[in-house]
């Protein structure tokens, strides 16, 4: 079967076509043909929406799939269908799962569940067993298994050394480490960001130093091994990548490291662009998220760090909790929130300066490239992996097709609308 896709506006600056409104023909998971007023055939279907935008397809670099171990708040199946859903054709999932993904034959598990989904899963393996920080991973194995990085996910490397010699492990076989930047002892019994308001909230705060700190120390390590090593990968792939950078100060010291040229590389969740810490006076248990809403200038810092690509891309975070997580005093209940839905809507929602175009690549090709994989582009003769949009498109978020509802999106009227995905020779729609 063919897909037809009716005056869609290229976004891909890697693209001849950028900018131009075209018509695309999808034949056998390659696009066949780019031009105006191409015929339908008899067995074409065809995609015709106002203010239709088309750009290579979205890839989340930091997915919570849940799966094995605690399918009762996602599975494989609703992960994908979420991701499809909020216009990602590819995601990459954490290892935080039960067993750890510390082995191939959970790596193994994860990928052969991934098969025949409407997204592309690729996996991130953990850097130590069980994800514990204490002994590492047959990292080398994993490697050549297919994990597209290392990260320990949502437990921050603590001990300098293993971050150390993981660096130096890694390096050489051209390797990625994402590493989530906090240092726990700081943060320990934190409820929200420290400041004014968790002073007025009664809650223990979480202080920006904790992350910027661990930000400060894995910079200084990584700047050790490229001096015993010297440089080995250009600065466009990224030896060591943070997860999730909330803080101005964050932000800066790793604006500077880059402009030594050294190759890092990091990312901002979704909702962290759009809440600042006044939010967490309703107590509401879907605000919980760590690292915590910030301050006002660092929400202000962090617009400011995509605008000039200190910040390389943007991520949902999705961790999707259940009731039993959530519904709780606040003190007891988990951190996390599902977003794989609402990336591009909360942000477009929330965005004054930053154009489009920036932004599509923000969620497409630097995440492909500092995760080694191949690049994308709307081009004759290449993979069909697309992200179909409406840019300006108002809906209202009023189900989820995740397992778990926690989401403070729910209910709400956001600008950005995904009108569906052509990946893998299928066309899904965004429901």
């Amino acid at each position: 079967m063919q897909i037809l896709i009716r005056s869609a506006r290229v976004v891909d600056a890697a693209s001849s076509f950028d900018g131009q409104v075209c018509d695309l023909l999808i034949e056998h998971g390659l696009i066949r043909q780019i031009g105006t007023g191409l015929p339908a055939g008899e067995n074409t279907r065809v995609i015709d929406a106002d203010n239709l935008h088309v750009s290579p397809g979205w890839i989340d670099m930091r997915v919570l799939a849940q799966d094995p171990g605690f399918e009762h708040k996602e599975d494989l199946t609703s992960v994908c269908r979420a991701a499809a859903a909020g216009g990602f054709t590819d995601i990459a999932v954490l290892p935080n799962t039960q067993p750890v993904i510390d082995a191939k034959d959970t790596l193994g598990y994860v990928r052969r569940l991934g098969e025949g989904q409407p997204v592309t899963v690729h996996v991130i393996a953990a850097i130590t067993k069980k994800a514990a920080g204490e002994d590492f991973t047959d990292m080398l194995d994993l490697h050549h298994a297919g994990a597209v990085a290392f990260s320990d996910g949502h437990h921050p490397l603590q001990n300098p050394d293993l971050l150390l010699k993981t660096l130096q492990y890694l390096h050489p076989i051209n390797g990625l480490l994402m590493n989530r930047p906090e240092e726990e002892m700081l943060t320990r019994f934190g409820q929200m960001h420290e400041g004014v308001q968790s002073t007025l909230l009664g809650l223990k705060g979480m202080p920006a130093l904790a992350e910027e700190l661990m930000v400060e120390r894995d910079l200084r390590l990584l700047e050790y091994v490229l001096g015993e090593t010297g440089p080995a990968t250009p600065a466009t792939d990224p030896v060591l990548h943070f997860s999730t950078v909330s803080t101005a100060r964050s932000v800066e010291l790793i604006r500077r490291a880059k402009a030594q040229g050294m190759p890092v590389s990091c990312d901002v969740a979704a909702h962290q662009l759009v809440f600042d810490d006044s939010v967490m006076a309703g107590f509401d248990t879907n605000l919980k998220v760590n690292p915590p809403f910030r301050s006002v200038d660092d929400v202000a810092a962090l617009w400011a760090g995509l605008a000039d690509d200190t910040i390389d891309a943007i991520v949902s975070d999705h961790s999707p909790q259940d009731a039993e997580s959530k519904n709780l005093e606040f003190d007891q209940a988990e951190f996390g929130m599902t977003g794989l839905e609402t990336v591009f809507a909360a942000v477009t929602s929330k965005n004054k300066t930053i154009p489009l175009a920036t932004l599509v690549a923000k969620i497409t090709a630097r995440p492909r490239q500092i995760l080694r994989l191949p690049a994308l582009t709307v081009a004759e003769g290449q993979v069909a992996s697309l992200t179909l949009f409406d840019p300006t498109g108002t809906w209202t978020f009023d189900r989820t097709l995740s397992k778990s509802k926690n989401s403070p999106f729910l209910g709400q009227t956001l600008t950005g609308r995904v009108v569906g995905t052509v990946h893998q020779g299928q066309f899904t729609p965004a429901v």
